[in-house]
């Protein structure tokens, strides 16, 4: 068994070592840390730790680090999450806050967690299964071109540019998109791609072949929000860790661009008590990354299914304050998307 004072050396372990990468030994943990106790008892501390395999000495003579399952048994007993402070607070509000759709604010999401945690942020897109289509625009931007755009009632907008074979009024235009929208407005994104198939049969058969493409281009922009993907920013922040890696960071630069990977290791991680999810060291051996950290929280807008956004680092990370701005970032993002 490993005793209360044991464990709260291990805290001071894993905090050190984050802070500093330096194995921690005993006489800095009696110089740094208050334990009321010499440093043969704080080492004596340290071997039963050892024994339970939850530190371990890097190399003959030098202190000691976490291992995975150290790391492991700081974040579900002893992490705690450090509030952020109200800068941290009012930047999320404001950063987020100028976000004018969805796109923009997940983009803005991953560059935000990112700078606060100092790792690789991810946010994934969510799930559209019961997103229904708002309204459809086209835009005519010359004679043969039309620009198709798709709202959903979550806020999602999806655009392409449709080349047409041959010149269309405003008109003409406008009858095709009264139509459609009486077609698919308030459809699930499912019905909607169904009733494009047809689109061409909605309108007079001389504007049958533009309505066709029109509505070819839609189905395309159903499929694109149907679609799991995710949006990543700060892998410089892997870059300039990369001495926390034993071997090279490519393979986990390579992990983390098959988004499949990483969507696969989300949809396994069960959000713990502090409305986190952390998946640490060897335990993402079989994703590739069992030299990294990922850290999720959960997060969800209106008519649309929760979805993670989160943070991917090596193990050596500040595991309560990133858990910390993984969760506030994730519950400003619902509420923001909530209200849209």
């Amino acid at each position: 068994m490993v005793s209360d004072r044991s464990l709260e050396v291990l805290r001071v372990i894993v905090q050190d070592y984050v802070a500093s990468r330096e194995p921690v030994g005993s006489k800095s943990i009696v110089e740094r840390h208050s334990f009321g106790v010499s440093a043969a008892t704080i080492r004596n501390d340290m071997a039963l730790l050892e024994e339970e395999e939850l530190i371990a000495a890097p190399h003959t003579s030098s202190g000691r680090i976490p291992t995975d399952k150290g790391y492991r048994i700081f974040v579900d007993h002893l992490a705690d999450l450090r509030p952020l402070t109200p800068a941290q607070r009012q930047a999320i509000e404001t950063f987020l806050g100028q976000s004018t759709d969805l796109d923009e604010v997940l983009a803005r999401s991953v560059r935000l967690l990112s700078q606060l945690t100092h790792q690789v942020a991810l946010v994934q897109y969510p799930s559209l299964s019961r997103a229904r289509v708002r309204h459809i625009e086209l835009v005519q931007l010359t004679e043969t071109r039309v620009l198709s755009v798709l709202i959903t009632d979550s806020g999602r907008i999806e655009q392409r540019v449709v080349d047409l074979p041959h010149p269309v009024d405003e008109e003409a235009l406008g009858d095709i998109r009264a139509r459609l929208n009486v077609s698919i407005g308030g459809t699930t994104m499912a019905e909607a791609a169904t009733a494009l198939q047809h689109a061409g049969g909605l309108v007079p058969p001389r504007l049958s072949e533009v309505a066709g493409l029109i509505g070819s281009a839609l189905i395309e922009q159903v499929g694109a929000n149907r679609q799991d993907k995710l949006v990543m920013a700060g892998a410089a922040n892997l870059v300039r860790t990369e001495e926390d890696f034993t071997g090279s960071i490519y393979p986990v630069l390579e992990a983390i661009e098959e988004q499949v990977v990483l969507l696969r290791l989300f949809d396994e991680m069960a959000i713990d008590q502090h409305g986190v999810s952390v998946s640490i060291g060897r335990e993402n051996a079989s994703f590739g990354l069992g030299e990294t950290s990922v850290l999720t929280s959960g997060y969800t807008q209106a008519g649309g299914d929760k979805a993670r956004l989160g943070v991917l680092g090596p193990t050596r990370m500040d595991y309560s304050n990133n858990m910390a701005a993984v969760r506030a970032v994730a519950r400003y993002l619902s509420r923001l998307l909530g209200e849209n």
